[in-house]
């Protein structure tokens, strides 16, 4: 072999190898439509039932189950890590700080869910709880009005689960746009991937801790920060007051808190972004376009969400040897 070309083989196999150990994160199994045609032929019938009677039980069900997606792919990976119970010496991702607000709903849907796809005998312990997790998602999603879409599915569960780990891997509502962006290029997203993303916000709920700081002491200039809209502050001032009950939670959509629409860039024009992560991303003239275009076009923004959780589902991907299917969401086999 001619020695230029094996030298040229060689750094094109060791960049690769290279990519791998830096970016970890980025990097996915292959995950498919229709995984489950022939092992659980109805999974995607039987999920999206469990999932509507739990939504017909309460609203929440939606963004918490929305949520809890987000909060598993971003720390390992799509694998169901953020579902296992904390047990003897381990404790797990849920009891991190940044995921003790992730509500009950999302994690009872899922189980729910998985409970009546084993009920099937054809699907026992055939589909992992990591799909489930994927599919009620974009059924939660469905429900409350967003774009309904084909979900990849093929994810085993993982095989660990480490409060330690989530440390520094999820968005905090204080971030810039320079952080924001930082942490989704981490996981292999785009800026337009993190906007589209973030405007799940747009059914979602926050506790008056999370966005104190804004309304009551934002700075020695200024108690209120000037970002905020005056009467949207006036509105959170009263309904999130100092020393409020920290189990208060609010809509992050005054508007439309029950539909998943585009309002949520109409109110970061008017300066009613709930985090300061929000409305960083009309205040920045560099997300400003991306957000004015989506503000104006239901359609554009629907597309872009679509494509956007179809990518982070990808993200981190368990097959092989690398995951299993959980006979109980909750805990290891």
């Amino acid at each position: 072999m001619d020695r230029s070309f094996y030298n040229l083989v060689l750094v094109v196999f060791l960049s690769v190898c290279l990519s791998f150990c830096l970016f970890p994160g980025t990097t996915s199994a292959k995950v498919r439509k229709n995984y489950y045609h022939k092992t659980c032929p109805n999974v995607e019938n039987i999920v999206r039932a469990a999932v509507t009677k739990k939504f017909q039980q309460t609203f929440v069900t939606a963004p918490a189950t929305i949520r809890l997606f987000f909060h598993d792919c971003f720390v390992q990976g799509c694998d169901a890590s953020v579902m296992i119970a904390s047990s003897g010496s381990n404790k797990a991702e849920k009891d991190h700080p940044d995921n003790l607000s992730l509500a009950g709903d999302g994690f009872d849907t899922v189980m729910k869910a998985k409970e009546a796809v084993d009920a099937v005998p054809r699907c026992k312990n055939k589909v992992s709880c990591a799909d489930i997790l994927a599919m009620a998602t974009r059924d939660a999603i469905a429900l409350s009005g967003g774009p309904y879409y084909e979900v990849e599915l093929g994810r085993l569960d993982g095989l660990s689960s480490r409060a330690a780990n989530v440390k520094g891997k999820l968005p905090q509502p204080f971030f810039n746009l320079n952080q924001l962006n930082s942490l989704f290029a981490a996981n292999g997203l785009t800026q337009n991937n993190m906007i589209a993303l973030s405007a799940a916000h747009t059914v979602g709920f926050s506790h008056c801790s999370k966005f104190a700081n804004r309304i009551h002491n934002f700075s020695r200039l200024n108690a209120v920060d000037p970002a905020l809209d005056r009467g949207y502050a006036a509105q959170l001032r009263q309904m999130c007051p100092k020393n409020v009950d920290t189990r208060v939670a609010i809509d992050m959509d005054l508007k439309t808190p029950r539909k998943f629409d585009n309002v949520y860039f109409k109110n970061l024009q008017k300066g009613k972004g709930l985090f300061s992560s929000d409305q960083v991303l009309f205040n920045d003239p560099r997300s400003k376009p991306t957000v004015n275009g989506w503000a104006n076009d239901s359609y554009a923004f629907k597309r872009a969400f679509i494509a956007a959780i179809t990518k982070l589902g990808r993200v981190g991907v368990k097959t092989g040897n690398r995951g299993n299917i959980r006979t109980n969401c909750a805990a290891f086999n």
